[in-house]
């Protein structure tokens, strides 16, 4: 059966051949992004307590939910789900799986990928203006389209496997820019007569910043996406399935996680109080070339995390363009179908740069559910876990929080939509 799985795979290579240390950083470069920068933001719109316990409820409610996505990987004996559509298809059955996990997990991975465009193309702008004081400086579109031109290469390596060191690479930048982040704020301290009071104007403009910071803290655990994309390249044998190598590096990534986003949260709300900007290095009096270091940084780390978001897409596109259209696969097809999905991405993110927003609407039906909720509901009903037991308890509690912070977050990035489209200018 083994044999059977690997022929799903045979067209981008010899893909099961990666080790529990690829999944660690695989998911920590899918997981970890410049959004880590903003969560002392939501902090100053939450609160110590409420913060705190949303960081925390996240990271625990996540975990579970991925050792659940790992476990469910090869739930029928002899088979692998290689694909979070695949486990749809299993749950849900053969023709409501596909409507109920395909158009979330597209949702928060080309969501994602428009997203880095726009990061990595403004990340570059603000390092060359800090870099290059005298030079002519250009504009955020011509940024992002330097940022698409590279992805236009990256995108036509063969798997995931082959994309390991990049992917390393933009695990150990998001690290290094988040440790930076809160060691500056460290060293800088408190500014004076610091508040911790909540950040609030109007009483109906402080419900939907709650609602965004809400949706900034969720947002920050979206690996699950591509979970079992990433444990479909690890070799799996009755005497040592691919689940725990794979629940090895999953406990590294959320490891890395925790000392990266809990003491950027909350040593950048310690030291700026209500009074923290968007991101948190933007706050910071420090000397240019650490501005331009962690930018570059962001960067690096955003060209990694598109390929990782990027790599499921393009095994979609490719089988199905081989299935309906009797393409050959190779090299030919690769270089068409990839480098049309680059152009795409790219030219909705040159085109609305503040997608970021739209993120938040639309993500709030795609990052909740593939998180925090669709796991426990796919693990209901395939573990049928005994009715009233711990287990079953943690589920549904799972899937009522992962609900309302569903619609928090979609309710929060819809009056975002409104209030930045009346003052957005085109292609600037």
């Amino acid at each position: 059966m083994e044999v059977q799985s690997e022929q799903k795979w045979m067209d981008n290579g010899p893909s099961r051949r990666a080790k529990w240390w690829y999944s660690t950083f695989h998911t920590v470069t899918a997981m970890i992004g410049a959004g880590v920068l903003s969560l002392p933001n939501a902090m100053a719109y939450l609160g110590w307590g409420p913060g705190i316990l949303m960081l925390l409820l996240s990271w625990c409610l996540t975990l579970n939910t991925m050792w659940q996505m790992i476990q469910l990987h090869e739930c029928v004996p002899g088979t692998r789900f290689d694909r979070y559509l695949d486990l749809g298809r299993h749950a849900f059955g053969p023709k409501l799986g596909p409507w109920i996990v395909l158009p979330q997990q597209l949702i928060v991975q080309v969501g994602c990928d428009i997203v880095y465009m726009v990061t990595g193309g403004k990340c570059l702008k603000k390092f060359m203006e800090i870099a290059c004081i005298d030079c002519t400086q250009l504009k955020q579109s011509y940024w992002i389209l330097v940022f698409g031109a590279i992805h236009f290469f990256l995108s036509q390596l063969p798997n995931f496997n082959s994309v390991a060191g990049v992917s390393l690479a933009a695990a150990v930048m998001s690290l290094s820019y988040s440790t930076i982040a809160w060691l500056a704020c460290l060293t800088r301290g408190r500014i004076e007569n610091v508040s911790y009071a909540y950040k609030r104007s109007s009483n109906t403009e402080f419900m939907f910043r709650v609602f965004n910071a809400l949706g900034q803290i969720s947002f920050a655990f979206a690996g699950h996406a591509v979970a079992l994309e990433i444990q479909a390249t690890i070799p799996s044998t009755p005497e040592k399935p691919s689940k725990i190598p794979m629940w090895h590096g999953a406990l590294g990534a959320y490891f890395i996680n925790a000392i990266c986003y809990f003491p950027v949260a909350l040593i950048g709300y310690w030291a700026f109080g209500q009074v923290v900007e968007d991101n948190v290095l933007m706050a910071l009096e420090r000397p240019p070339w650490l501005i331009a270091s962690a930018n570059l940084m962001v960067f690096v780390h955003v060209i990694g995390s598109y390929q990782v978001y990027a790599m499921p897409v393009f095994d979609m596109i490719e089988r199905l363009i081989t299935r309906r259209l009797n393409f050959p696969s190779g090299l030919a097809l690769r270089l068409v179908s990839r480098s049309a999905y680059v152009a795409f991405t790219l030219f909705i993110g040159v085109t609305f740069p503040f997608f970021g927003d739209l993120l938040g609407f639309f993500g709030g039906f795609g990052f909740a559910p593939t998180s925090y909720f669709l796991p426990s509901i796919m693990w209901l009903i395939i573990k049928k876990p005994r009715r009233f037991s711990i287990n079953w308890f943690i589920n549904w509690a799972a899937i009522y929080i992962g609900v309302c912070i569903m619609l928090a977050s979609t309710i929060g990035g819809l009056r975002n939509i409104a209030a930045d489209a009346s003052s957005y200018s085109f292609y600037t």
